[in-house]
């Protein structure tokens, strides 16, 4: 998941100075109603080939006065007034409502809650939901991040195991930022590793870096893990990782987040370019 971000953002994530409690919590509800929640789309790409395999859907809300509020501030926003659920709902159905138009090849990476997750029901909703889209569930890639699994690790990989067996992928998502957990890859049902762009500073020229870059890659190819990198914004990063055998990436180099009918364009103009 990468952050939308804003210099007006307080030290606590979803909270801005001079705009009291509350307020922002009003306002989200009303934004809500009003369809204003926008969702763009992080593109990526195949090292080898240069080829865009599929996009992450990104939440953004334009407040009025605040400018953008990136994803990580919004569903902060959304926690403390009790609307995680509704937001999140409303950011699938418009993220599946786009990607319909997408050709079949590409994906659409979908950023799961530690409340969803939570949610015994939740497999069965979200399948659902799917079975009422135009996208097949093998288009689809679960991402789900690591303070989410501390909440509740059983009921995350009951859950991610229910969705598997339908056809739908998942991917363990900013690998790198927090502790760095390796029982989960040893317990989840994971298709893809994703490493946070902190996993990809200092690579290639910082020795170390590098080091632990590489045998973090070896260790998801030894558990049958497609590897995607976030956050490559150099040509010597991309170059880098691919040396090293990821297999995706996603960042500035090449594209910032964007509308739907941009990730069709750049579709068509980035395959086969062999380079990121």
């Amino acid at each position: 998941m990468e952050q939308g971000l804003t210099s007006l953002r307080g030290a606590t994530r979803g909270t801005f100075p001079g705009v009291r409690a509350g307020m922002l919590e009003t306002d989200l509800l009303r934004a809500l109603d009003r369809r204003e929640i926008e969702v763009l789309f992080q593109p990526q790409f195949a090292c080898t080939s240069g080829a865009v395999v599929g996009a992450e859907a990104l939440a953004r809300w334009q407040h009025p006065s605040l400018g953008e509020i990136g994803a990580r501030d919004l569903f902060a926003i959304a926690e403390r007034a009790a609307l995680v659920a509704p937001l999140s709902r409303h950011v699938v159905a418009r993220a599946l409502e786009d990607a319909a138009t997408w050709p079949d090849n590409l994906t659409l990476s979908l950023n799961i809650t530690p409340e969803e997750l939570g949610d015994p029901r939740f497999a069965h909703d979200f399948a659902a939901l799917i079975g009422q889209s135009q996208i097949a569930p093998h288009r689809l890639m679960l991402e789900i991040t690591e303070d989410l699994l501390l909440r509740n690790l059983k009921q995350a990989a009951a859950a991610l195991g229910a969705l598997r067996k339908l056809g739908f992928r998942t991917a363990l998502d900013d690998f790198g930022a927090g502790f760095c957990n390796f029982r989960y890859l040893r317990e989840l049902p994971l298709d893809a590793l994703k490493l946070d762009k902190a996993m990809v500073e200092g690579v290639p020229g910082d020795p170390t870096a590098l080091a632990v870059f590489r045998a973090i890659v070896a260790l998801g190819k030894a558990l049958g893990l497609a590897i995607y990198a976030e956050g490559i914004e150099t040509e010597i990063q991309r170059a880098a990782i691919t040396a090293e055998g990821c297999d995706y990436w996603q960042g500035y180099l090449r594209a910032r987040p964007m509308p739907s009918h941009s990730v069709i364009a750049l579709a068509r103009t980035a395959r086969g370019m062999g380079h990121g």
